[in-house]
């Protein structure tokens, strides 16, 4: 079994808990002998070949154009980063299209298969919901037009049995390549516009989540509270919907034992600094334990739009350096102040699922979580508080400060519950699923 996949993160392409979570699936679905082809939105015209779980850490790669392979072949990196660099993976995509040729695809396209006479009334719909909001000159908004663009040519040239594409900046690409292949489709939600948004958000991205699931032959959806969400307010027939939580596999050379930067006890906001995490409730409730408990430490770890707005407040508050901003933290960053944190915090006001909660639990981080999470659904070992109760946060937090045995004893219990929630059980659900979807791909056709 053969799948064409696209997704937006991939390591070393991370910015948020969707590349991990695509990490750990993708290399528990090959070693179930799964083969995968990778597109991401890189600057040359490339896939990844996936065959073996180590090709997950290399990524080995393959340029479209065969006279370009060949010249690729030939040259010689010092590092498996240097090539992924030189094909164009980097933390911020750049725009490599002028926009013009863009706008000309974006018409071709529209034409040739929005407009085809094969396409039903409910197809044709679909198309031109997609084809309509796939608009604007925003960076991120282009770096999709040109990752659809992409999916023409790649849909065209491989051999695959199906197609998985991962949220909204991939839908598009993968509702063209099932147009182009007539392969089936299946999407996955991580996370809602209205999630990461804390409301409406965005209308052209809310018609395209809708128009990639309606068209899309299954959904996964990471959670019960992601089901619910996109039941409720997309209406997706429950019978298209299949739930299948994420989950974390631990590396096997994690070191776990602890390693103390602050002689206080260490509090952790691990995550991007957006709305949607609720960071403003996590400086709330600092204010409130630093009153209790002054050599505490919190520690906002990530980058994002509220970030400078929590700064300024922050210094208002004269929290000074017992609440301390890292900006981006790379993996062997992130790695370091786990095992330095005693309590960590997801506050989130919308989470379908929830990575970082798993991994912190993997370091005996004792963690407190929203109710208002997916990852609320398949852990135990936590507390699980609404993300508006700032009273009971602290009160928590408290605690667990006064009573350090207990929150090491909770700790321990978390990271023991996280070893057994792995991607191989998830990854295995995933690969029944296309083979269910492939079936009746056969008997349909």
């Amino acid at each position: 079994m053969k799948i064409l996949m696209f997704t937006w993160e991939f390591p070393p392409l991370i910015s948020g808990g969707l590349g991990m979570a695509c990490y750990g699936m993708v290399k528990a679905l090959l070693n179930q002998g799964v083969k995968i082809d990778l597109v991401l939105p890189t600057k040359e015209m490339v896939y990844f070949p996936l065959r073996e779980e180590s090709d997950v850490d290399t990524l080995p790669t393959i340029f479209l154009d065969p006279v370009e392979h060949t010249s690729f072949t030939r040259k010689r990196f010092k590092s498996i980063q240097e090539r992924l660099e030189y094909v164009g993976i980097t933390g911020k995509p750049e725009s490599y299209l002028q926009l013009a040729d863009v706008d000309e695809f974006v018409r071709q396209v529209k034409k040739e298969y929005w407009q085809s006479e094969i396409l039903t009334t409910d197809q044709n719909e679909l198309w031109n919901e997609m084809a309509t909001h796939l608009i604007g000159d925003e960076d991120l908004m282009k770096k999709v037009q040109e990752f659809t663009l992409r999916a023409e040519k790649i849909a065209a040239k491989l051999d695959y049995d199906l197609i998985h594409a991962h949220d909204w900046l991939c839908y598009p690409a993968g509702m063209l390549s099932k147009r182009i292949s007539k392969k089936p489709l299946i999407v996955h939600i991580h996370a809602t516009e209205f999630d990461r948004a804390g409301g409406p958000g965005d209308e052209r991205i809310h018609k395209i989540e809708h128009a990639g699931m309606m068209y899309a032959d299954r959904v996964i959806a990471v959670s019960q509270y992601t089901a619910q969400m996109i039941m409720s307010r997309y209406r997706i027939d429950t019978g298209r919907i299949k739930i299948i939580h994420n989950a974390f596999t631990v590396p096997q050379d994690m070191v776990s034992t602890k390693r103390r930067i602050f002689k206080g006890v260490t509090i952790l906001f691990l995550g991007r600094i957006t709305i949607q995490k609720g960071p403003d409730y996590y400086l709330d409730v600092a204010e409130r334990v630093l009153a209790s408990h002054p050599d505490a430490r919190f520690v906002m770890a990530g980058t994002g739009d509220m970030a400078r707005k929590l700064l300024r407040r922050s210094a208002n508050l004269r929290l000074k350096n017992r609440f301390l901003f890292t900006g981006f933290l790379n993996r062997t960053q992130v790695e370091t102040i786990l095992r330095a944190a005693d309590i960590y915090v997801l506050p989130s006001i919308s989470e379908p699922f929830g990575i970082a909660p798993l991994e912190a639990m993997a370091y005996g981080v004792t963690s407190i979580i929203s109710k208002q999470s997916g990852v609320s659904e398949v852990v135990n070992h936590a507390f699980k508080i609404d993300y508006w109760d700032i009273d009971l946060m602290t009160d928590t937090i408290n605690h667990l400060i006064e009573n350090p045995d207990i929150c090491k004893k909770i700790g321990h219990d978390g990271m023991l519950e996280v070893n057994r929630i792995q991607w191989g059980e998830a990854a295995e659900s995933i690969r029944k699923l296309y083979a269910h979807v492939l079936s009746e791909f056969i008997k349909e056709n």
